[in-house]
């Protein structure tokens, strides 16, 4: 029997007043949702200890009962742990879950109290005591400098926020072969703030089944969440197998399509980031079997743009002057260059001198792709070519953060391979294997490099057909691809 629930006053928030769900970047979890999540557990037959950290009203913990009073199966002896940090929201918990609890003769904790201080105790003391956990985290950040940062290194676990914390830690907590259910934002599946968080799920659990929401505000509406969000379903200490990718538009599960997947499908051998690819399950695109290149096989490099405005002020020019070069964000791109660009809100130029040589790369061709992208756009990578053409008095250029560059040791391309790279990153096929990983607006190099690539051959294969066309529409584009690649 676990001795640790107690309610105490937490320091930070002495009064024990509602801190609210804004403050706490928690979100409500919809009984469609939570209905669906529930009936992702195994039958519990030989009894269980639920762990619900972030508990909310207790939607989740009471759709986990109703799935077990629906089953076929006796109802098992069980107890639940349930943790809430709000003091307003302990009430409503309190009250929300009395019948329920009451009905079945479970047995119930609620814990008012910090589950990242009280989980990383037991973790400490080597205590597993949940067969079972359901999970609708918070989100916010966590401080580099934090108490809970520090808790966390202590017992093995490197999360930068709550969201990761609290499912790692319920990891932890789990006994062998345990199974946890989560609603989380997709942000994990890629980017290296996450590594730490991925291998520490694929070292310690085997990933059974991944929901996606095809609609990006869908499954938290009424809260104005923005986050791409993901169910997941992890069994502890566990053999992996083929893993079940289902989608559904939102939260009434009105379009629901399940198909199931090799692991490699899902995490690439030999890749070193481990990002997490999640296709839709009605996505049929096929891989273009001479796009199989490793970026840095081919002699290529993506790095973020150099210059950081922001701390180059002094340096930064609206029009161009005597010995002043070119500084490129993103808007002087729409189909081809425009510099410079009257009435701009960024300035156009950086002056050319010893204290910003080292920020600046030789005019030459390169790829750029913005780093952020809108999530109305079609495609999240939107790719440009920068030809020298386009300034042709400029021996430098710069490039601002907002920018990924591909380059050669930072400098230029070979034309046609330039040429070819744009062409093959702006296509569908690049456009659903990086939405396979990546779940949010931001396109970092990290997740570039991840991508597969034709070979050089290829790419100025690609170019030079660009070039030859006298209208280089997306259609034909595709066509073009899908024939030389496949």
């Amino acid at each position: 029997m676990l001795q640790l629930f107690e309610t105490p006053i937490k320091k930070d928030n002495p009064a024990g007043r509602p801190m609210g769900k804004a403050a706490l970047g928690q979100y409500m979890t919809s009984s469609n949702i939570a209905a669906f999540m529930a009936s992702l557990f195994p039958k519990a037959h030989d009894g269980f200890h639920l762990l619900d950290a972030g508990a909310g009203e207790g939607s989740l913990t009471c759709a986990f009962l109703d799935a077990l009073r629906s089953s076929d199966s006796p109802f098992p002896s069980g107890e639940v742990s349930l943790f809430e940090f709000d003091a307003a929201m302990v009430q409503k918990l309190e009250e929300n879950t009395a019948n329920t609890f009451r009905a079945l003769s479970v047995e119930r904790h609620i814990c008012h109290t910090d589950f990242i201080e009280h989980a990383t105790m037991l973790v400490l003391r080597k205590q597993r005591p949940f067969t079972h956990a359901i999970l609708n985290p918070p989100y916010k950040k966590i401080n580099s400098g934090s108490l809970h940062r520090a808790l966390l290194r202590d017992v093995g676990i490197e999360a930068v926020n709550l969201y990761t914390a609290f499912v790692a830690l319920a990891v932890a907590l789990l006994q062998p072969r345990g199974t946890l259910v989560a609603i989380i934002p997709r942000s994990f599946c890629n980017g290296p703030y996450y590594k730490p968080f991925r291998e520490f799920i694929l070292r310690h659990t085997a990933i059974r089944h991944i929901h996606l929401f095809t609609s990006r505000t869908d499954a938290f509406k009424a809260d104005k969440v923005l986050q791409e969000n993901v169910i997941i379903k992890l069994e502890r200490d566990a053999e992996q197998a083929d893993i079940c990718i289902s989608t559904s538009t939102n939260g009434d599960m009105n379009d629901y399509s399940i198909a199931s997947y090799h692991v490699t499908d899902i995490i690439r051998p030999g890749d070193p980031e481990k990002f997490i690819h999640i296709p839709d399950a009605q996505d049929a695109a096929e891989p273009l079997s001479l796009a199989n290149s490793p970026l840095a096989s081919l002699g290529i490099e993506v790095s973020t743009g150099p210059v950081v405005d922001f701390r180059l002020k002094e340096y930064l020019r609206g029009m161009p002057q005597d010995d002043d070069v070119p500084l490129l964000y993103s808007g002087h791109f729409n189909g081809k260059a425009e510099w410079p660009k009257a009435g701009f809100k960024k300035p156009n130029a950086i002056a050319r001198c010893p204290e910003t040589m080292k920020w600046l790369y030789p005019n030459g061709y390169y790829v750029i792709v913005r780093r952020l992208s809108s999530k109305e756009e079609k495609r999240r990578i939107v790719a440009y070519l920068v030809d020298p053409a386009y300034f042709p008095d400029a021996p430098f250029l710069g490039f601002e953060n907002h920018l990924n560059v591909f380059h050669c040791r930072k400098e230029g391309l070979d034309k046609d391979v330039a040429q070819g790279l744009a062409l093959y990153l702006n296509s569908s096929f690049v456009d659903t294997l990086f939405r396979r990983f990546n779940g949010h607006t931001q396109v970092n190099a990290t997740d570039l490099r991840a991508l597969p690539y034709p070979s050089l051959k290829d790419l100025a294969a690609l170019g030079v057909w660009a070039k030859g066309q006298k209208e280089l529409t997306q259609e034909a584009m595709e066509r073009h691809l899908e024939h030389v690649l496949a």
